[in-house]
């Protein structure tokens, strides 16, 4: 497998947020989103093989460990085996996924955060593959990551539209980041301030969840290893 990078550090979203976590970031990725934070994994990463990974993850001594990307799904022939390894010795595992690639022989012990791209991720958007809504379950949560107004109501829409709530564990509503302090923001900037996606949801009365990168707010937006 070619890996970018594997180290510990603090969960920064979805409901295992400020919970200790092992990430492992897989090299590649299909898509080019417009607010894409990790463009340093389009390419290259150092192979490794699956002993070598299931080493270093077990040398961390923790047992939350996610897999994330770039799209780790680019590399499921050698990840799905991994998977099964890690979960025979008792670990939780997360992946997070554009949800573009089939997710159906995804184990479903494993928490998949599935991120449906909005207009606002450029040329990403409506990449989602729709047949994976079947392969979701109660342990699983479904992100989308809003630039605009535009983009809350196509996440509310795809909602509301195809019973999220039935089938997921949670919904999360992400605004794409922006490190400006919220009381200094305009209505120009192009990122969506919080403050506004939660009054959104409170008119709506959706029961989602504001999800907010809490390491961008610990580390520098583009730190590494963090």
């Amino acid at each position: 497998m070619y890996l970018i990078e594997l180290y510990k550090s603090v969960q920064g979203e979805s409901s295992f947020a400020g919970e200790p976590c092992i990430f492992v970031r897989l090299a590649g990725c299909n898509l080019r989103c417009a607010w894409c934070d990790s463009e340093y994994t389009f390419t290259g990463g150092k192979p490794f093989t699956l002993d070598e990974i299931e080493a270093q993850v077990e040398a961390l001594n923790c047992r939350l460990v996610e897999f994330t990307g770039g799209e780790p799904m680019l590399q499921a022939k050698e990840l799905l085996p991994l998977m099964d390894r890690l979960l025979a010795r008792g670990y939780t595992l997360m992946i997070e996924t554009s949800g573009e690639r089939p997710l159906a022989d995804v184990p479903k012990a494993v928490h998949k955060i599935v991120d449906v791209k909005c207009p606002g991720a450029g040329s990403a958007a409506n990449s989602f593959n729709m047949a994976n809504l079947d392969a979701l379950t109660k342990a699983d949560e479904v992100k989308f990551v809003l630039s605009d107004r535009a983009d809350y109501e196509f996440a509310r829409a795809f909602i509301q539209k195809h019973d999220l709530f039935t089938k997921c564990g949670h919904i999360l509503l992400s605004p794409a980041f922006q490190k400006t302090p919220s009381p200094v923001r305009t209505a120009d900037n192009a990122t969506l301030d919080p403050r506004v996606l939660v009054e959104w949801m409170m008119e709506d009365n959706l029961p989602a969840r504001l999800s907010l990168q809490i390491h961008k707010f610990i580390w520098e937006p583009q730190k590494k290893g963090v």
